[in-house]
């Protein structure tokens, strides 16, 4: 079964691939006899639902998950309980797909208004003012 994305977007499960590891960090003999903490592995190179544009985004999102082949790696351990981590590296996987799915919005160049510059102007003046009449004035 492919996991959806969103309605229209979805990610064939040979792309997907999951392997149970050991957490590290406290937890006494649990954390040495079980391994709760999954490997989640996801081949975004080989996955045709992404356009150009997007793949730039989620590359940058990734970051250093990302290897130079284009395989996504998210380690899950917070939770107690191999499900629940499974659970969590799949939808830390698809909040990162839908945020690089949100194409920026472009920046437009303002220009400050002539009021706000006067403002900002008297602004300074009146600073300016108030650091001259902090100074101590020597008289010869």
């Amino acid at each position: 079964m492919p996991f959806e994305i969103s309605a229209s977007l979805a990610i064939p499960d040979d792309l997907i691939e999951f392997r149970a590891v050991r957490a590290s960090g406290p937890g006494g003999q649990n954390v040495n006899k079980v391994s709760n903490a999954v490997e989640l592995r996801f081949d975004s190179a080989a996955w045709d639902g992404l356009w150009p544009n997007a793949r730039a985004r989620l590359k940058l999102l990734a970051g250093r998950r990302m290897t130079d082949a284009g395989m996504i790696v998210i380690d899950a351990q917070r939770l107690r309980s191999q499900e629940q981590n499974r659970a969590d590296a799949l939808e830390r996987l698809r909040t990162m797909i839908l945020a690089a799915l949100v194409e920026p919005k472009p920046r437009r160049k303002t220009r400050p208004t002539r009021a706000s510059k006067v403002k900002r102007l008297e602004g300074k003046t009146q600073r300016g003012r108030v650091k001259v009449l902090r100074q101590k004035k020597f008289e010869d």
